[in-house]
């Protein structure tokens, strides 16, 4: 009866551990995620700023098209629009419900190259360097982007990047000081057990050993529930906005799933490696006083 109450003890004393190192864990999971799919964002918003090369009316459609392969071979280039005089004015007509041309006597448009950049190419310094690449053709009239727009993009990332880096410190240190206190209190109740074995002669590694391999179990079992509420709220934020799969792509969780079970096992390992020693390090007489 006795050792059937205290087996029931230690399950309980695993299941509430495993919970609230859970409920921890899930905490740091989440700044993971925030932080990698907040990249994954900033990479989609640089991907979609565009910029237009106004081409002369002396190119031959052939030649544009040449110059748009050329274009593409570009390292800053992710992907590239041709845009005839026809389309320009086309889509003009649409926007504004009435035909320009039909007033005007003449297409007023010009044809152009619409550019997607890639996004470590998304800044306005880069952007200046490709104009002044492109401009050596003499058969470009112009090159038009929104300069203030990239730079409050950029500022805004830079910002949010900061203050994000800045939150997975310092929640990584609650995580570890509620994970300690967790374990701690755990072995506090068997510091009397220790010293016993101690003065039995069992070796300080013989003593370790359980506590580490139940805590190393603890973690393990922590991480897997905690990825497996990750999954499921990434599954149910894509399955409502399925555009979200361009930020919370199968790398992120992964990567997330895997910080997250790493975590899980040192902390805990850790946690209490740290505090058997502390009570294998202390006196008999020292014990009833903490």
């Amino acid at each position: 009866m006795g050792r059937k109450g205290s087996s029931s003890y230690v399950d309980m004393q695993f299941v509430t551990s495993s919970i609230s190192t859970t409920m921890v864990l899930l905490l740091l999971g989440l700044v993971v995620f925030f932080v990698l799919a907040a990249r994954n964002l900033s990479v989609y918003v640089k991907e979609n700023i565009s910029f237009s090369i106004l081409i002369s009316d002396d190119m031959k459609e052939s030649d544009i098209l040449k110059l748009q392969k050329r274009l593409e071979k570009e390292p800053f280039v992710k992907e590239s629009e041709y845009i005839s005089k026809k389309q320009a004015l086309e889509e003009q007509a649409e926007a504004m419900g009435t035909d320009p041309q039909e007033f005007l006597g003449y297409n007023p448009f010009i044809a152009s190259i619409e550019i997607r950049l890639n996004s470590e190419y998304a800044n306005s310094d880069s952007i200046a360097k490709i104009e002044k690449l492109i401009k050596r053709n003499t058969n470009i009239q112009d090159v038009l982007y929104q300069k203030d727009l990239i730079d409050a993009v950029n500022d805004n990332i830079r910002t949010i990047s900061l203050f994000l880096l800045g939150l997975a410190v310092v929640l990584t240190l609650i995580s570890f000081a509620l994970i300690n206190n967790t374990i701690r209190l755990t072995i506090y109740s068997k510091r009397f057990l220790i010293h016993t074995m101690k003065l039995v002669g069992a070796s300080w590694g013989f003593i370790r050993r359980p506590f580490l391999r139940r805590n190393f179990w603890i973690g393990v079992v922590s991480a897997f529930m905690a990825d497996a509420i990750l999954w499921g709220a990434a599954w149910w934020l894509v399955s409502y906005e399925p555009d979200l799969i361009r930020v919370i792509t199968p790398e992120v969780m992964v990567t997330v799933s895997v910080a997250v079970l790493a975590f899980g096992i040192l902390i805990t390992w850790l946690c209490a490696l740290l505090s058997i020693n502390k009570y294998l390090r202390m006196k008999a007489s020292t014990l009833y006083y903490i």
